[in-house]
């Protein structure tokens, strides 16, 4: 029998999920907004870049501060979060899940998709925190929370700044953090997605 060759990052389709957030409890706080982009053969797919607000937030805390987001915006251009997730989990089922802190984001997707009986099962999952957290502690013996927000990560490649805190420039911001981390790990393209993970 013949053992099955592993993939490698580069043929594997990422989904880059975003999420902005009343606060960091799933079981007390909300999701605003949700974002995501695909990443096929090592290139940000733009036309694939998905924007949505929820429109069942009950409390926006300091959402309009923080995220730019306003009662009236969300009235106007809001969905129902159930149509979002569905969406989503249509987008990112048997896919590689890519997300900036996945403990928090995919904490909240897995909430909310069983609370709405929505099947989605990513293939794996990826944290460009993670990568960059095991890459810096390689380098050096401690690692400040500081050193690992999306910005600071996205400063030592080199990378532009982005407005923080709107989940559409944060997931392309995500996506490209990853293409530069893959990038330096690997020059050859040779990666397997496991490796990632």
């Amino acid at each position: 029998m013949r053992k099955e060759r592993e993939p490698l990052w580069l043929e594997s389709e990422l989904v880059v999920v975003d999420l902005e957030l009343t606060g960091l409890d799933p079981n007390q706080h909300e999701i605003v907004s949700v974002a995501w982009v695909e990443i096929n053969r090592g290139q940000v797919a733009l036309q694939s870049a998905q924007y949505r607000l929820n429109k069942g937030v009950k409390d926006l805390e300091q959402s309009p501060i923080y995220h730019g987001i306003s009662e009236p915006e969300i009235e106007e251009k809001g969905e129902c979060l159930v149509q979002i997730l569905t969406a989503l989990a249509s987008a990112l089922n048997t896919k590689t899940l890519v997300c900036h802190n996945a403990f928090l984001d995919w904490g909240f997707l897995q909430k909310h998709f069983i609370q709405y009986d929505i099947s989605v099962q990513p293939k794996c999952i990826i944290d460009t925190l993670k990568l960059e957290k095991k890459r810096l502690l390689r380098a050096q013996e401690a690692v400040r929370q500081e050193q690992l927000t999306l910005p600071a990560c996205r400063a030592r490649y080199g990378l532009p700044t982005y407005q923080n805190h709107n989940a559409l420039s944060d997931a392309l911001a995500t996506a490209e953090l990853l293409l530069a981390q893959v990038g330096h790990l690997d020059t050859q393209k040779s990666i397997k997605l496991r490796n990632l993970v």
